[in-house]
């Protein structure tokens, strides 16, 4: 074993949180080691790869466009979508701290660093019944979370001064103790096969979520919700929760709502895939047919995204097959579909604004004609028969009989027939009631009839339940303290972002008011060093 590293910090992880909290220990004046798991080109973890779109109240863009939000508005919405436990007083205590520092501590700060927001708000997670989101809270970031990763990396070089150390491919195996305080890690270097010592007056866990491993997540599922049998991953693979278990078992600490998550119900495979079984996390559309395996219309409410991501999930995984179809035409997918994410938002991601607005205005045609021709789980048919074939032929089944597909749509079509009122079906009303919000009102298709002249061809796309965030993880206090059995601070040793539940071991509670885990990371990784600076007397 080589001579130990020595540095104020330890950071175990490379995501968003973990160079958070090295950048601001660096401008504390602190030493600081970050070990990845990763290679250097995927440094940043999920936060390189997502969208940016971040929940923050009482901003001056929100004032702009004349959303009036508050702090005590937004607790009200996330203890209630949230379903916040009562007798969980650290996960309740974070989901305070975060809707009343979210402005000074998110947006103020990223602002600060040069970062600039896109000019809308949208309003997401609405609740089916109203109570989600009361109003339009999600803001994304001009270059998506790409940009920000960017911004941070740039920020650590400028600030390193000698004292950071950045160590790539190297996985944590144990953590050190002297006493009771942590006082370093081992790990080894998985290309060379070497074990390293890092020493350090403190360590950050901030090694992200437990649900990339599909055993893990398994392993913690509820038992009193429907699993699909199989799933698309949308976190990593080193996600896998064996530094939570590590903590728990030999330091004492507390893997507290193991069971909550984060999922998706609407993935698709990853034409290029950068591990086994990766997958996209679409925003379906919210004019297309939801459908089940057989190509029924899923009931007696219909699927609509923009609402319940919660419930979303919960409906498709109680389904019969692990997959779900969305039945539409070229026209809805031209004006609805995305994908969430850098990868496949280059307009926004690229910053290229004028490509952006026109994109927006006349459709995505780069972005369907490329997933139609790239995307297994994307097709395409001029008429429902052909349709029906292929989708049968993705599947290895006979399950889709063409006539049930055509009275799926004449079904649905028969209220915009004369004397019919459309709003009569529940999901035209959700249609409605999105495009009273002028931003929706772009994204989202006037209410027609599938069949409308000129719309075609038909498309259908297989989705598949996507796993993305944990929602617990490690017991945390306020100052990012892991706290042991006995609600106590285990010494010298704090965790931040997803590894934290994003603070306390589960803020959001059984759902999340969406575009809370970017801004989880930084406020996260921001009290550790607050109280870290002080800690060591600097």
């Amino acid at each position: 074993m080589a001579l130990p590293v020595r540095s104020d910090l330890l950071v175990v992880g490379g995501g968003l949180a973990g160079l958070v909290s090295a950048l601001e220990a660096l401008r504390a004046g602190l030493s600081v080691t970050v070990l990845d798991r990763d290679t250097e080109a995927r440094s940043g973890g999920l936060a390189r790869w997502a969208f940016g779109g971040m929940a923050l109240i009482g901003t001056p863009l929100q004032s702009r466009m004349k959303i009036d939000d508050h702090p005590e508005r937004a607790w009200e919405d996330w203890r209630r979508f949230g379903e916040l436990d009562a007798a969980d007083p650290w996960s309740c205590a974070w989901a305070r701290h975060y809707v009343e520092r979210s402005r000074a501590e998110v947006y103020d700060w990223l602002v600060a660093e040069g970062l600039r927001f896109l000019p809308a708000v949208n309003w997401v997670e609405r609740g089916r019944n109203g109570e989600g989101n009361s109003v339009p809270r999600y803001h994304v970031l001009w270059g998506t979370a790409r940009a920000l990763v960017q911004r941070v990396e740039a920020a650590l070089q400028a600030e390193s001064g000698g004292r950071l150390r950045r160590l790539y491919r190297h996985r944590v195996t144990g953590l050190e103790r002297q006493g009771d305080r942590i006082t370093g890690a081992v790990a080894i270097d998985e290309d060379r096969g070497a074990t390293l010592r890092v020493e350090a007056d403190a360590v950050v866990l901030a090694m992200g979520g437990i649900n990339g491993a599909h055993e893990e997540c398994k392993a913690n599922w509820p038992a009193d919700r429907p699993r699909p049998t199989t799933m698309l991953n949308g976190a990593h693979p080193f996600s896998d929760g064996a530094l939570h278990h590590l903590a728990v078992d030999r330091l004492g600490a507390r893997l507290v709502n193991a069971g909550e998550m984060w999922n998706y119900a609407a993935g698709i495979a990853h034409p290029f895939p950068h591990f086994p079984g990766h997958g996209l996390s679409t925003i379906p559309c919210k004019s297309a047919l939801w459908l089940d395996h057989r190509g029924g219309r899923i009931g007696p409410e219909p699927l609509v995204t923009g609402f319940d991501t919660h419930w979303l999930c919960q409906r498709v995984a109680e389904q019969e097959r692990p997959w779900t179809w969305q039945l539409l035409n070229r026209r809805i997918a031209l004006k609805e579909f995305a994908i969430s994410g850098a990868e496949h938002n280059p307009r926004i991601r690229d910053r290229q604004f004028l490509r952006f607005v026109v994109e927006t205005l006349f459709g995505h045609r780069r972005l369907v004609d490329e997933v139609t021709r790239e995307c297994e789980d994307v097709l395409v048919g001029d008429t429902l028969e052909t349709l029906a074939a292929r989708m049968n032929a993705l599947t290895g089944t006979h399950d889709i009989a063409p006539h049930r597909l055509e009275a799926t749509v004449a079904d649905f079509d028969a209220h915009f027939a004369g004397g019919r009122r459309p709003e009569e079906d529940a999901q035209v009303r959700r249609v409605l009631e999105a495009r009273r919000w002028r931003p929706d009102r772009l994204r989202t298709c006037a209410p027609a009839p599938l069949t409308s002249p000129g719309a075609g061809p038909w498309m259908a796309m297989r989705l598949r339940l996507i796993t993305r965030k944990s929602l617990g993880g490690l017991r945390t206090d306020l100052h990012s303290r892991v706290l042991d059995r006995h609600d106590q601070p285990i010494p010298g040793l704090y965790s931040a972002g997803e590894a934290a539940g994003f603070g306390g071991g589960g803020c959001h509670g059984r759902r999340s008011l969406e575009g809370t885990f970017l801004p989880g990371c930084i406020l996260t990784a921001r009290a550790l060093v607050r109280h870290l600076k002080g800690g060591l007397g600097r």
